[in-house]
């Protein structure tokens, strides 16, 4: 008779072979292609209103931490109404969306992120009258995350 744990080793085993072919490196996209998703090719992006910091150095990138800030009076006649984080290294290049309205009171998000290695971070914040900024900064990190396998 099989155990409970000898059929569940049994079951995940085989879903991972059956999922093992499918991989996210298989398609690779660029910040530039995200960022033509998701605003279109004709947008142009300003910079200066968007402060994004990044610890110069990080040890461990499971969990570093990321501020973004923009210069706006976030009234209901100019406001941000989404900030986008794009990595240059991560397999998925938009690795944060926030949406904001003018009751938010403040343009600024903090939290913290996975990277997969040293890298430059892009932040482009969309405002309510169409038009976009961005800001970026970059950080070593010592030991990576997101890992593909490769």
């Amino acid at each position: 008779m099989t155990s409970r744990r000898d059929f569940l080793h049994q079951t995940f085993a085989g879903a991972t072979v059956a999922l093992a072919p499918i991989s996210l490196k298989a398609a690779p996209i660029s910040i530039v292609e995200s960022i033509t998703n998701i605003f279109g090719g004709n947008k142009h992006i300003e910079e200066n209103r968007v402060k994004l910091k990044l610890p110069p150095l990080t040890e461990n990138g499971n969990s570093v931490t990321m501020s973004v800030e923009v210069t706006s009076p976030m009234t209901s006649n100019d406001f941000v109404e989404s900030i986008h984080i794009f990595s240059e290294v991560n397999p998925l290049p938009n690795i944060a969306t926030f949406y904001l309205t003018p009751a938010t009171g403040t343009a600024r998000v903090v939290t913290r992120i996975r990277l997969a290695d040293s890298q430059t971070l892009v932040a482009v914040a969309a405002m309510n009258d169409g038009s976009l900024w961005s800001g970026s900064s970059e950080t070593i990190v010592t030991l990576a995350a997101c890992l593909d396998g490769t």
